[in-house]
């Protein structure tokens, strides 16, 4: 990973990293949403409520499908190769290190010069 980040040139391929992250968070939120309904739906007390529920669950349920077809259409998700989604993980895990590493709130943050700014 190139260190020199305020560069746009260095952000090859941060679209498809971003692209990975943002649909892996929408995944597993989608899950917690299925697991909340079906947790929901299983304490309601009236057939009305019952009902309503029901449908988000089902809706919920089809959200998490055509988000994981999508993923793995893409190949941000192997869920049958366990090596290949492993292999990934890593990856994944080896990148964020190497951002969590770099010094995004460097010590001189001035910005004096750079921009037009008004006289006061």
């Amino acid at each position: 990973m190139i260190n020199d980040y305020l560069e746009p040139r260095n952000a090859e391929g941060m679209p498809k990293l971003t692209d990975t992250t943002m649909s892996m968070a929408f995944l597993l939120n989608t899950k917690s949403g299925v697991r909340n309904c079906a947790i929901a739906l299983t304490e309601a007390a009236t057939p009305e409520v019952k009902a309503v529920l029901r449908t988000q669950l089902d809706n919920a349920i089809n959200m998490h499908e055509e988000i994981s077809n999508l993923m793995i259409e893409k190949g941000w998700l192997h869920p049958i190769n366990l090596e290949k989604q492993f292999q990934m993980d890593m990856e994944s895990s080896r990148t964020a290190s190497q951002i969590a590493s770099l010094d995004l709130f460097p010590g001189d943050t001035s910005r004096l010069g750079t921009f037009a700014t008004p006289k006061i």
